[in-house]
C-alpha cells in the first residue's frame, strides 16, 4: 500500500484476494479526492459490473447528503464499456464542469448541497 500510495502511477491493475482488495481501494480512493470519486468496473469476458468502491452506508439513508459522483462516474466506466463513447464523454465532461465551478459540493468537499443537487447540476451540463 505505501508503494502504490507513492507511487501510483506504477500500478495498472492490481491483483488480490476480496478483502485485501477492499482495503487497497478504500486507502487508494484517498488519492482522487476520497470515496465519493471513485467508481470500478469488474469486467469479464462477457459481462461487467460497474460501481462506487465504496459500500452501503445505510446511516445516510435517506437523508441525501452523500456525494454521487462514484455511481455517475461508475455509469461513465460502463458507457465505455457498452462502446457509447460519446456519451461517457459527455457524462464525464458535465461531472468534471460540476466539481471545477465548485458551486455545488456535498458535505465530502466541504459544501452543504445534497446528492439530488449534484446530480442535478450534472443534469444541466449534459
Amino acid at each position: 500500500m505505501m508503494w502504490l500510495l507513492k507511487n501510483p502511477h506504477d500500478y495498472g491493475v492490481i491483483v488480490t484476494s476480496n478483502m485485501f482488495g477492499d482495503i487497497l481501494s478504500d486507502l487508494a480512493a484517498q488519492l482522487v479526492g476520497g470515496l465519493g470519486f471513485a467508481s470500478s468496473g469488474n469486467i469479464g469476458d462477457n459481462f461487467a459490473i460497474f460501481e462506487p468502491t465504496h459500500g452501503s452506508a445505510p446511516k445516510y439513508a435517506g437523508q441525501y447528503k452523500v456525494n454521487p459522483t462514484a455511481m455517475l462516474l461508475a455509469v461513465k466506466l460502463m458507457l465505455d464499456w457498452l462502446g457509447e463513447n460519446e456519451m461517457a464523454q459527455r457524462l464525464e465532461g458535465a461531472i468534471a464542469a460540476v466539481i471545477a465551478e465548485g458551486e455545488i459540493r456535498t458535505y465530502d468537499m466541504g459544501g452543504e448541497n445534497s446528492t439530488i443537487d449534484v446530480a442535478e447540476a450534472v443534469k444541466a451540463k449534459l
